[in-house]
């Protein structure tokens, strides 16, 4: 790609020459972008620090040599390595929160941060959770960059929350958003393998994002995807090995009245069929459906 500083002056122009360039390379997206258009407007205003919620007042701006350089440098990074965006900016952001993300994480993407956004948790009687000011305890398994578990404590401001993961890089980068967000007093991180370094602690919300990609299905990635971590992914044969575990362990780390929130992916039907008697409540989102259970601990299984 030649460097295009010349003949591009405002902001528009380069949202227009980005979205030529990733229509071009027939990039992938998924990474908090689903077409070129978005992926160019997230790439234009968060590359010159700008609100990425509001693109329109800014269209026209005369931009700076050195905001040039950086745009134009993004949108070849972006093409030529195929890595998701939120890479190339150390930012990604669930619900208009933002998160510092690199290569040892997966980027954050979770359908439960828009279910925790919602009204599921809004304290009304016919809420999962109808009283969050008593959530006291949340957990967050395979928590990654630290996501889910900030966005809890953000819910639930009287509960301590724990998040754990097996990757230390991933707890290196969850580290880090704790402390921007201020939440190093409620939210403590631990290495280990899901339950494992919890000891017998209970817990009045576990949240879960697993790996759930099947082995074959990880092997065929697009590059954009091959990027993230293997292990932010895989999960065996069918990509359920770690909510078998999950389910099977949870029920010893609810309390009486706890629930259990787990999000799989599209393999519904693989899992109703293996577990036919738990009563699954799927909790959809405007754009996904069935891929998020949440089961209480009556309703787990018998440990």
């Amino acid at each position: 790609m030649n460097s295009p500083e010349l003949d591009l002056f405002t902001l528009r122009d380069f949202l227009r020459y980005a979205i030529s360039c990733f229509n071009q390379a027939e990039l992938v997206y998924g990474h908090g972008t689903s077409n070129a258009f978005d992926e160019a407007a997230f790439l234009v205003l968060e590359g010159l620090r700008l609100p990425i919620e509001n693109l329109e007042p800014f269209l026209d701006a005369r931009l700076l040599n050195r905001e040039k350089q950086k745009l134009s440098g993004l949108i070849e990074a972006r093409v030529t390595t195929r890595k998701p965006l939120p890479y190339l900016l150390n930012k990604a952001y669930i619900q208009g929160i933002p998160f510092f993300v690199d290569e040892r994480v997966i980027v954050p993407r979770s359908f439960i941060g828009e279910i925790m956004a919602g009204d599921i948790f809004a304290g009304q009687s016919e809420s999962l959770i109808p009283e969050p000011d008593a959530v006291d305890t949340v957990l967050d398994l395979c928590t990654g960059s630290g996501c889910l578990a900030i966005l809890a404590a953000m819910r639930f401001e009287n509960a301590s929350v724990i998040a754990t993961d097996l990757s230390k890089d991933a707890l290196e980068v969850a580290r880090i958003n704790v402390v921007m967000h201020k939440l190093s007093d409620r939210l403590h991180l631990f290495h280990g393998d899901l339950f494992a370094p919890l000891g017998d602690r209970k817990f009045d919300l576990i949240l879960a994002n697993p790996p759930y990609v099947a082995e074959a299905e990880v092997d065929a990635f697009d590059a954009e995807y091959r990027a993230e971590p293997r292990m932010a992914h895989v999960s065996g044969a069918d990509g359920f090995d770690l909510t078998r575990r999950i389910l099977s362990d949870a029920p010893k780390h609810l309390t009486e009245h706890g629930l259990l929130i787990c999000e799989i992916g599209t393999g519904r039907d693989i899992l109703e069929a293996e577990f036919p008697h738990l009563p699954f409540l799927w909790l959809d989102t405007e754009i996904s459906e069935g891929e998020v259970f949440s089961l209480s601990k009556a309703d787990c299984p018998r440990v």
